[in-house]
Order: structure tokens, then sequence, then C-alpha cells
């Protein structure tokens, strides 16, 4: 009686064990918060995911807190996005996490030049672009003037989420059919996402033009037919003489609104609104929240654009 009690105590032991090891969930940390809400939606439950740049902070000047550093050395997976940041972070992360995989979800899509400036000449555009053309071809690391911002594009979302799904399934294969079912659905609510913005902007009567500080939804614009007019490039700010140039561009046009992001210093914005008498908005690029968020910067854009 005693040994029966016994082996039973013992199995109740290993199957608690097996069940608490089946229910650690996988680490994996990412560099922005939208990220966070695809990788969520996809791994659910069996995720626990690390946000490095945290709500206020820019991924252009961003540095790692001790605490995160402590949190990634245990992380499988660091999904990259091509944020600024990561050029100078990426091997240090590697470095301190040898097991880390890095998996880049820029390469996984066609990026473009970030948008020049206002204020560049028409020649000056065509030269960069066909420079910045020519660097898309190579790795993220050796092109700095790509635009990151590829998770504000549905389209560009529904295939980097293809790329989290399974690179997930690839460190938890047991847990495969979970993780694709949660794609699916996530890819209906991405496909549902993508056609409310197209029925926002088709009651347009013209192409909607908007004015913004930093070129961040070069590739919304390029998803809804849009067209970003942006005031500085790489965080440069513009020149007592090119903002004149601005503020005169901004008058003739009749710009209602200037949008910025509260990452980014609002002064220059403020000066040329004051000027020609528009509003100062916020459209953050980097919110929490990434569907409500696109419905509710895509409406902002139609109600004030020009």
């Amino acid at each position: 009686m005693h040994t029966r009690k016994l082996q039973y105590i013992i199995m109740i032991a290993i199957l608690l064990c097996a069940s608490i090891s089946q229910a650690a969930p996988l680490q994996v940390t990412v560099s922005i918060i939208p990220q966070e809400y695809f990788v969520s939606k996809i791994g659910g439950d069996l995720v626990d995911v690390n946000v490095m740049v945290k709500p206020g902070s820019s991924p252009a000047i961003y540095e790692p807190q001790p605490r995160q550093m402590a949190k990634l050395s245990k992380a499988e997976i660091y999904f990259a996005i091509g944020v600024p940041f990561e050029q100078a972070w990426l091997p240090r992360f590697e470095a301190a996490n040898p097991k880390l995989n890095v998996i880049n979800l820029a390469e996984s899509v066609t990026r473009h030049p970030m948008q020049t400036h206002l204020h560049d000449t028409g020649e000056h555009h065509e030269d960069e672009a066909n420079h910045a053309k020519e660097r898309d071809n190579s790795k993220q690391s050796d092109n700095f003037l790509a635009d990151p911002h590829i998770w504000l594009s549905p389209p560009l979302v529904r295939v980097i989420s293809m790329q989290i799904r399974d690179s997930l399934i690839d460190a938890d294969p047991q847990n495969s059919d979970i993780y694709r079912a949660n794609y699916y659905s996530f890819a209906e609510e991405i496909d549902k996402l993508d056609k409310e913005l197209i029925e926002i902007f088709k009651t347009s009567e013209k192409r909607i033009s908007f004015m913004t500080y930093h070129p961040s939804w070069g590739y919304f614009a390029r998803a809804y037919g849009l067209n970003q007019i942006p005031i500085e490039l790489e965080g440069k700010e513009p020149s007592p003489k090119q903002m004149t140039k601005i503020i005169d561009f901004a008058r003739a046009e009749s710009v209602s609104a200037i949008f910025i992001q509260p990452q980014f210093s609002r002064k220059s914005a403020q000066t040329i609104a004051s000027s020609v008498n528009a509003k100062v908005l916020i459209a953050d690029p980097l919110a929490g929240n990434w569907a409500e968020n696109l419905r509710k910067t895509a409406e902002t854009f139609r109600q004030n654009s020009r």
C-alpha cells in the first residue's frame, strides 16, 4: 500500500512538472509597441512579450534600460523591424544572449526610401530616390534612409505577420496549430481594417494631402493613395530659410493642420502652424492599440486635409 501511494505521488509530481513546463510562455522581445500587438495576436497566452521602446520614447535615439537587458537575456526570439536604434544595439543584444534568434521583419517586405524634405529641390529628390532605390536592395544595417515605418500599412502587416507566425512555430512546434489559427483570425482582422480605411478615404472628392513634421506615414499614404507632405527628415530641423519656404507653401496650399508625433519636438511645427493659422494635431505611429489608432488617424487625416 505504501509503495502504491508513493508511486501515485511520484506520478502526480511528474504531471505537475510537465504542466508547469508546458505553461511557461515563450519569451519574445520586440523593438516597438505595435509589434507587441502583432505578436500577442498570433502568440496569445503562449508568448510573453518584452518591448524595448516604451511609450513616449523615440526609437531613433532609444537606449535600453538595465532591467530590459536582464529580461532580454532570457528571450528566445527578438523581432527587429528596422528602427534606427537597432543598428547600434542588435549586435549587443546578440552578444548578451548568444541563444537569441534575431528575426528582422523588415526583410520580409519591400521597403522604400524615407520621403525627402518638402524644401528639397526636385533634382535632389530624384537623385536621392535613385540612390535610395539602390540602397534598398542592400541589408538593413547598410541602409540608413530606408523608411522603417512598415507597421503603419495593413497590407505590409499582413506579410510580416506570416513571418511572426512561422518564427513562433519554429521555436514552439508543439503549438503550431494554435499559432496558425491565431494568425488566420488576425489576418481577417487586418483585412477588415484595410476595407474600413479604404472606405474612409473613398468619401473624399480629391486626393487627400496632409502635412506632417516627421515623415512617418509614407507606407500608410502609399497604401491608400494619400499625399504626405513632410517637413523634416532624419531628425533634421529646417533652417530659417527653409522654414520661410515651408510657411509660404503651407499658406499657398491652405494647410489647415500639421501633424506631429509625441516622441518629437513640436516647436517648428507650432511655428509654422501659428504663421498660417493651422492646428497642430497628434498622429502617433507608436500607439499601443494598432488597429484603433489607424482608424482614428485615418479619420483625422480625412477631416483635416487640404
